[in-house]
């Protein structure tokens, strides 16, 4: 049971499904499934957003999410299957924009797993997002990796657990 590892990498234009990606992750030899649903908020950094366009370079993004989906496996080191979909385009106020979907023996595995491949997806993955806002402006957001506060509170954060102390969220 040990070398169990599938996964499916998706991006499309029309709504995510997290019932495909449940689907996919469920096995009856998995104990743990853990998913990750990302939706276009209302609001960042004290903006209200009327919605978002996602715009990425496609086979690298797909390349991208395979390799973080081997990351996982290697670190997690437990059978798994993983499911990786992200939107393209423009999406409106509470549409999926991202879902990671793990399925794993345990649970602890299973949890592990998807914080490690949605913060990858989030970093590492050439798709870039521009919010459009109330009052009419638009603007494309460089994505909290590059926010310094963030990345002090990280290294402050005790060894293997993730701080955000400042006022957005993610």
């Amino acid at each position: 049971m040990s070398d169990i590892y599938t996964a499916v990498v998706d991006i499309r234009e029309t709504q995510l499904d997290p019932v495909a990606a449940l689907d996919f992750v469920s096995d009856p030899r998995f104990g743990g499934i853990d998913m990750f649903i990302g939706k276009v908020r209302e609001h960042n950094l004290g903006r209200l957003v009327t919605g978002i366009s996602y715009d990425l370079f496609e086979p690298l993004a797909l390349r991208t999410f395979e390799a973080i989906g081997e990351r996982a496996r290697r670190e997690i080191g437990a059978p798994m299957k993983l499911y990786i979909a992200h939107a393209k385009g423009d999406l409106s106020l509470g549409e999926i924009a991202v879902i990671v979907a793990v399925g794993t023996p345990h649970r602890d595995e299973a949890f592990r797993a998807c914080r490690l491949a949605i913060e990858a997806v989030k970093h590492e993955a050439p798709i870039w997002k521009q919010e459009h806002y109330v009052d009419g402006d638009s603007a494309w957001s460089e994505g909290c990796s590059l926010c310094e506060e963030h990345r002090e509170a990280e290294r402050a954060a005790p060894h293997g657990t993730k701080a955000h102390a400042h006022g957005h969220e993610h």
